[in-house]
Order: C-alpha cells, then sequence, then structure tokens
C-alpha cells in the first residue's frame, strides 16, 4: 500500500473511487449516480488544491489502484485560513486495514509544514468505525448536528469533530 499526496494524473481514477464510494456506503454525503464530478472537473479541482497552501488530498494506492482517499479542505478568508475540514473514503475492500491510519498520519505530517491548526470533521453518530479512527486520531466530538443529513428517508445526526 502506498500513501502519497494526489497528482493530476489521477483525476479519472479518483472520479471512479468517490462514485464506488458512493454506492458501496451510506457514510458519504451523495447518493449512488448523484455525484456530477467527472474527470475534467476532477483536474481542476486537484490543481487548485496543488496551487493551495492550505488544501490537499492524499491517496491510497494499491496495485496502481487508488483505494481511499483523505481530502483536506483548507479555509480561503483570511479569518479561517487557519483551519481545514477533511472528507475520508476508503473502498469497502480495504476498509479496516490501517488505511485510514496511514491516511492521517499522512496528512498530520503534511499539516505541521503549513498553517493550519486546527482540522475538523463530521461523522454521522451511527457510523462507529469511524468515530473509533478519529477518536485514536485525535479528534474530539464539539457538538451535534441534529437532523443534519437524510438517508433512506430518516433524518440522521452527526457529531462535529475537532
Amino acid at each position: 500500500m502506498i500513501i502519497r499526496e494526489v497528482t493530476q494524473k489521477d483525476a479519472s481514477q479518483l472520479v471512479v473511487l468517490h462514485k464506488q464510494l458512493d454506492k458501496e456506503t451510506k457514510y458519504m454525503l451523495f447518493e449512488p449516480n448523484e455525484r456530477e464530478v467527472d474527470e475534467n472537473q476532477q483536474l481542476k479541482v486537484i490543481t487548485s488544491f496543488l496551487e493551495s497552501d492550505n488544501s490537499n488530498i492524499f491517496v491510497a494506492e494499491y496495485n496502481d489502484r487508488i483505494v481511499g482517499h483523505l481530502t483536506v479542505i483548507g479555509g480561503h478568508a483570511k479569518r479561517i485560513k487557519h483551519r481545514a475540514y477533511i472528507v475520508i473514503g476508503i473502498s469497502n475492500d480495504f476498509t479496516g486495514k490501517g488505511i485510514g491510519t496511514d491516511l492521517f498520519k499522512a496528512m498530520e505530517k503534511w499539516r505541521l509544514a503549513t498553517n493550519i491548526t486546527r482540522v475538523e470533521l463530521t461523522v454521522m453518530t451511527h457510523n462507529d468505525n469511524g468515530i473509533k479512527l478519529y477518536k485514536k486520531m485525535g479528534f474530539e466530538v464539539e457538538g451535534v448536528k441534529k437532523n443534519s443529513v437524510i438517508i433512506d428517508d430518516r433524518f440522521v445526526d452527526e457529531y462535529y469533530n475537532g
């Protein structure tokens, strides 16, 4: 398993991974087939992140295939440039193998060379594996977002972590 920063060559594989994750899990934001990002749009996102000093994408690669990502979205306004929001997704076939931990470690090493002093994420309150990973990586629940998302026509709460 290789954990590395994204390159522009990864655009098509990231599109495939995102669409796969949307089908595999209900813990991601998008429903299956709802995400409309194509390779060109993904390439623009990657390019903007590579040009940013407080955003990045880390990928987990296995046999030349991207099987996971950790995306760091830095704040744009001066007042929030010190913080970043994280999204992580790992293909079902590769969960429980330490990839999430490795992605967070790569992000943390990178973060220490930036001006980011606060990292945030949300997690659905029933996502036990995600909650365990985030706690292990030092995140603390700072609040609850009531009725934050709708899954299968039911409201679901999310923990706000920092």
